[in-house]
Order: C-alpha cells, then sequence, then structure tokens
C-alpha cells in the first residue's frame, strides 16, 4: 500500500471518528436533565402503643372554614413555630362554626397532640382535604392554647403521617 492511499484512508478513518463522536456528544448536550422526585412531607409509620408523639413529627394542614380571609394561613404559621410541620393551607370546601379536626380515629395520637393545641377543638368524621391532620378553623377560632403540648403518648398502636426527616 502507498503512503498516500494509508495517509487517505487514515484521515478518512478519523473524519468518520470526529463525525461519530459529534453526533453523540450533540445527543448528550441536548438530552433533558433528570427531574428531581419530589420528596413526601411525610410518609404513614406505624406508632406502638406508649411511644411518644412529638410535635416535630406531625404534618398539620389547616383550612379556613370562616369568613375571615388569611386564617388558615396564620394559624399555620403559628403551629409551625410551635414546631409542628406544615402542610397544606387553603379554604375549607364547607363552612364551620368551631375548630374541627378531621378524622376517622379521634384516639390517633398525632390527632390528640394537635386537639390539645386549641380551645375547644372537636374531632368529626371527615374526609383528608390534605396531609397529615387536617385542621379547619371556624368562625369562633381566635387563638391556639397559651399552654403548647409537646408530646403525647400513644393508647394503643395506631398510623401517623410522620413527617420526612423526624427521628
Amino acid at each position: 500500500m502507498s503512503g498516500a492511499l494509508r495517509s487517505a484512508l487514515t484521515l478518512g478513518f478519523l473524519a468518520l471518528l470526529v463525525v461519530a463522536a459529534s453526533l453523540w456528544g450533540w445527543s448528550a448536550f441536548t438530552e433533558p436533565f433528570p427531574e428531581d422526585e419530589p420528596v413526601p412531607i411525610c410518609e404513614n409509620a406505624p406508632v406502638a402503643a406508649g411511644s411518644e408523639v412529638r410535635r416535630d413529627q406531625v404534618v398539620v394542614s389547616v383550612f379556613n372554614g370562616s369568613g375571615r380571609s388569611g386564617l388558615a394561613g396564620a394559624t399555620s404559621a403559628q403551629l409551625e413555630e410551635r414546631g409542628f410541620v406544615a402542610g397544606e393551607v387553603g379554604d375549607s370546601p364547607q363552612p364551620a362554626a368551631t375548630t374541627q379536626i378531621w378524622s376517622f380515629d379521634p384516639t390517633n395520637p398525632a390527632v390528640q397532640l394537635v386537639q390539645r393545641q386549641f380551645k375547644g377543638a372537636e374531632v368529626v368524621p371527615g374526609d383528608p382535604l390534605g396531609v397529615g391532620v387536617v385542621v379547619v378553623v371556624g368562625e369562633k377560632f381566635t387563638s391556639l392554647r397559651k399552654k403548647q403540648v409537646e408530646s403525647v403518648v400513644a393508647e394503643s398502636d395506631a398510623s401517623i403521617c410522620k413527617a420526612t426527616g423526624s427521628e
């Protein structure tokens, strides 16, 4: 094989290699970035009877059942200052006169802990509007109790929506 033919074949091979590398590089460059999976705010976790449930483990969603604007957001902020994890905030689909905690299990330790933060809050059966413990603040709601309850002990085995990252 002559030197000219060898040089032509080498240049052709190198050109083909550059084209292949360029196509691969362009494909990698134009590929969309992988999207991060959203981290859930809480996950269902078992609680054994006799175990302590603390405020930093409980997610609370607050909904406004009154005609006062911003009541759910302000209440959620107060609960967050006490150490609860803020869930969803919004308007209740139905009005409420008093503060209600919507749950089908009034003995749930997370529900009991949240209930003890409010004066006269009653647990009523209701579909979950948001994550965690659902609170609907009504027309008569004025403020949280001055005495802060930091934890409760589970009376029986239960399941709570435990805040992600809490111990």
